[in-house]
């Protein structure tokens, strides 16, 4: 290390040395010396003026190291290349546009004058709700948080206190919905969801059409026996119909949704509300259709009169609305002849069911058991679907960090929770009190007959559903008061009572959150929001044509009017 040191030390130490006799050479000590010895033609030597040679040597050395100094200076004052701008953060808020399109919607219905009749409270509550309902459609942020900041503004403005804000949360539907998912997750996880889905497949699954229709049928053969439609949509047929998307090759976020798995959601849940219209015990709202009946009318509807009044034009929806989708609305995947046989090779390589397959297959069978005969066993829904999830959490077939990442399941829970609890108390403030009796006025002063008369009422009723995240919470606002009034102006009061019935499942299929199978065949995200409300309102209109029509036709020949 010191003789490094030395080493580059030296030359600095010579390069002083030779300045310091360049320094001496003074003009004084020259003038001093004779001029004679000045002449260039002495014969005296260069070499005896020793520090004249040092001199030059010295003046060569540094114009040297001047000429090099210039150049390098040169150099280092050339531009160096602008550095590259730094990568603008992308906005991660809310989209501004849809944002102002739901404060608009709510700011302008807000500053509306109440009209008579309402009470402030019911008409602010209104303007939040529609605000809200504006911000789920075009989207400024994930449903859940737009729900939320519907329920924050509700606090702030001290139209509702926080407990009735968030009292949604302690509805049951809303943790059934999720619960569902939690199934679906260890549906999938443990390979049952594929050897169901292969099994499908290997039976109907030659085309895309035959696939849609035998999930169809096998949902309305179920509808009887389960009277909750959020628990066969959620339980058992959202895990089957997702593994046979991913069967097929249809996943959420690649851009194969419209493969198979759009058409196949939308055809399960639109046809979901038409199995739960046709059987008293298919909806859990169905009962409380009944009940009102009885105290409006003195008239009992049985299982029998239901489900013979409702057979014919049900069917005829089940076997036309799949087709009437498959055409508009068509997956590109059609017809799959080589599929019946991949699905056997792969049931091949799957092999014998594991153990985790088979504690899953016991606790669904458990589960659905309980939810066909909880009633006699005094088991809810939603107790029935929390024990088998237990079962599935100790087992380890499912683990809870597994459950905290179904992102979808907490926002559908959220956003659904959200607008049970803005509609519940639409109906407790007065407001749909309010609009039913205004709606009464206005038809009965028409002096139309009872038919025009009966069909106003009940497309008024069908369609004011866009204001309900519940059958029930609808059938109890609104069912009595127009099958009051529609029995007033001459409508027979068994018909119009059952017309109703039927209506208050089918006007589920309008929206994302008009029935308990909605939210769980949309949390699936294979169906944009826009597409899902068109779609909805285009088959609502198929099933009037169908039920108001033929099935008015029918229901003529069996002597309901």
């Amino acid at each position: 290390m010191a003789s490094l040191a030395l080493t580059t030390t030296l030359p600095s130490l010579r390069l002083r040395r030779n300045t310091a006799a360049a320094a001496a050479l003074k003009p004084n000590r020259l003038t001093s010396l004779p001029r004679s010895s000045l002449k260039p033609n002495l014969s005296t030597s260069i070499s005896s003026f020793p520090n004249f040679s040092l001199r030059k040597t010295n003046l060569a050395l540094t114009r040297k190291h001047s000429s090099l100094t210039v150049r390098a200076t040169a150099a280092s004052i050339t531009p160096a290349p602008a550095p590259a701008p730094a990568p603008v953060q992308p906005w991660q808020g809310a989209a501004i546009k849809p944002l102002l399109a739901s404060i608009a919607t709510g700011v302008i219905l807000w500053y509306t004058p109440v009209p008579a009749g309402v009470n402030r409270n019911a008409w602010q509550l209104l303007a939040i709700f529609l605000g809200t309902i504006v911000g789920i459609i075009t989207q400024p942020l994930p449903l859940g948080a737009v729900a939320i900041l519907g329920l924050g503004v509700s606090v702030l403005t001290k139209t509702l206190t926080f407990a009735a804000a968030f009292s949604g949360f302690g509805d049951p539907i809303p943790w059934l919905i999720a619960l569902a998912f939690f199934f679906a997750k260890g549906f999938i996880k443990t390979g049952l969801g594929n050897r169901v889905a292969y099994q499908f497949v290997k039976l109907f699954g030659s085309s895309s059409l035959g696939l849609g229709y035998s999930l169809v049928f096998s949902e309305a053969l179920l509808a009887p026996a389960i009277p909750s439609v959020s628990a066969r949509a959620g339980g058992i047929f959202l895990p089957l119909v997702k593994a046979l998307c991913v069967a097929c090759g249809s996943n959420v976020g690649d851009g194969t949704e419209n493969r198979l798995g759009a058409w196949l959601m939308l055809t399960c849940f639109q046809t979901s509300v038409i199995t739960s219209a046709m059987f008293l015990t298919a909806m859990a709202a169905n009962p409380l259709c009944a009940t009102l009946t009885q105290n409006s009318i003195n008239q009992t509807i049985g299982w029998l009169d239901w489900a013979k009044a409702a057979i014919v034009p049900g069917l005829v929806s089940l076997v036309l609305v799949p087709l009437i989708l498959y055409v508009i609305y068509p997956p590109t995947l059609k017809s799959s002849p080589d599929a019946p046989k991949l699905a056997r090779e792969k049931l091949e390589k799957m092999g014998p069911m594991t153990t985790n397959e088979k504690i899953m297959t016991a606790t669904l069978f458990v589960t659905v058991g309980l939810w066909v005969f909880g009633g006699l066993l005094n088991v809810d829904a939603v107790s029935a679907a929390i024990l088998g999830l237990s079962v599935l959490l100790v087992t380890g077939v499912v683990t809870w960090k597994e459950c905290l990442g179904e992102g979808v399941a907490w926002d559908t829970l959220t956003w659904f929770a959200a607008l049970i609890a803005m509609a519940g108390y639409l109906n407790k403030y007065g407001l749909i009190s309010w609009f039913s009796q205004t709606v009464v006025k206005f038809v009965g002063g028409l002096g139309l007959s009872w038919q025009l008369s009966f069909g106003i009422l009940v497309l008024l009723y069908f369609y004011s559903h866009y204001f309900f995240a519940s059958g029930a919470a609808h059938i109890g606002a609104m069912f009595t008061a127009f099958l009051s009034v529609s029995t007033a102006l001459g409508t027979p009061p068994f018909f119009g009572a059952i017309v109703l019935s039927f209506l208050s499942n089918l006007m589920g299929g309008l929206t994302h959150y008009g029935i308990g199978s909605a939210p769980v065949f949309f949390g699936a995200n294979y169906v944009p929001l826009a597409k899902w409300w068109g779609y909805g309102f285009l088959i609502s209109i198929v099933n009037i044509i169908i039920w108001l029509g033929l099935g008015g036709v029918w229901w003529k020949f069996i002597g309901l009017w």
